[in-house]
């Protein structure tokens, strides 16, 4: 465990989806969360906004850029340690403009560190994702699996685990790299496919315009996610090493979709939305999450496993998206990179 009690924490990229969940957590366990989120003309901060208030009250929100070394200084500065997940994560996105991703995942992470180092902070506990694998050589995927760029979104967070595991061989920086594989539930993007699916059923259409149907994905609800920063943040043990989260059951977009599908009343079928897929090479056929290291240095695991629990949090997430009102859904048939 880290030895300061009440410890404030900078949390970065703090408004997305899972750093909301993350600070939101981290309040209800009676940590100090400093919550990082980008400057924008309207004031929003993102999901943090949609925080019932009495977390709200105990958030720290201050605006910045990971780009900015200064500003990441500024406000990493009487902190014990730092949960970094701002990142660009779009795949498709990342074809058009390669060079933003470099500058955020890249070059973000390495102000982290850098900051980090400075100020000597208790912990680092940096964002991977599944995605640096690519296609699995070998299944379940463990930490020691080779990474693939298979695309340029892929490419940068390998640079960024990359710089931020240096700066604990040359400095001694207490970096973890905690690696997530596919997090949904409540507040996701309608760019993840979960969303996309329930999305298109909850506005009736039951033929479901997606890409690549075979591919499969490793599926873990949101705040069990969560619950794994927090337990790298405290832990001594996970120091310098790569921690896969992930739930060890996968399964593929297809049987995913019938399965939001049963749990609606809805039967579904497929339409190719050739915008959907993936240039052939960078598309990732198969996820499937080794995280018996998890539960050795962490403790952690999902709190419900396998198809049961993957249907437990798909009833959460649908519940949610139904509940958004009429003009949060009017966006909802357009497809977004």
């Amino acid at each position: 465990m880290i030895g300061r009690t009440m410890q404030r924490i900078l949390v970065t990229g703090a408004g997305g989806f899972i750093g909301s969940h993350l600070v939101e957590q981290l309040v209800i366990r009676g940590y100090q969360p400093r919550a990082m989120v980008r400057y924008t003309s309207t004031s929003s901060r993102g999901w943090l906004d949609s925080l019932p208030a009495d977390v709200a009250a105990e958030v720290e929100v201050v605006t910045g850029d990971v780009r900015d070394a200064a500003a990441v200084r500024q406000h990493m500065t009487g902190c014990d340690a730092v949960a970094h997940l701002a990142a660009l994560i779009g795949i498709p996105y990342s074809y058009v403009a390669p060079d933003s991703y470099v500058a955020t995942n890249v070059v973000g992470t390495l102000n982290i560190v850098q900051a980090a180092r400075s100020l000597d902070l208790a912990r680092v506990v940096h964002t991977s994702t599944s995605e640096v694998y690519g296609t699995a050589l070998r299944v379940p995927i463990d930490e020691d699996h080779p990474l693939q760029g298979q695309s340029p979104y892929s490419a940068s967070k390998i640079g960024a685990d990359q710089m931020a595991l240096s700066f604990h061989r040359s400095f001694g920086t207490p970096v973890t790299v905690v690696r997530p594989f596919n997090t949904y539930g409540p507040r996701q993007s309608l760019r993840a496919i979960i969303p996309t699916i329930i999305a298109q059923l909850v506005q009736g259409d039951s033929r479901l315009r997606l890409g690549s149907l075979h591919p499969t994905r490793d599926l873990t609800f949101v705040t069990d996610t969560a619950r794994g920063f927090i337990a790298a943040l405290e832990s001594n043990d996970a120091v310098g090493q790569v921690v896969n989260l992930g739930s060890g059951f996968e399964i593929s977009i297809a049987d995913l979709a019938r399965s939001i599908g049963g749990l609606m009343g809805i039967e579904v079928d497929f339409v190719e939305d050739p915008n959907r897929l993936r240039p052939e090479a960078s598309e990732v056929e198969r996820l499937w999450a080794d995280a018996r290291r998890a539960r050795t240095l962490l403790g952690w695991s999902p709190e419900r496993p396998g198809l049961e629990g993957l249907e437990h949090g798909l009833t959460q997430t649908i519940g949610w998206f139904r509940s958004l009102p009429p003009e949060v859904r009017l966006r909802w048939k357009e497809y977004h990179v």
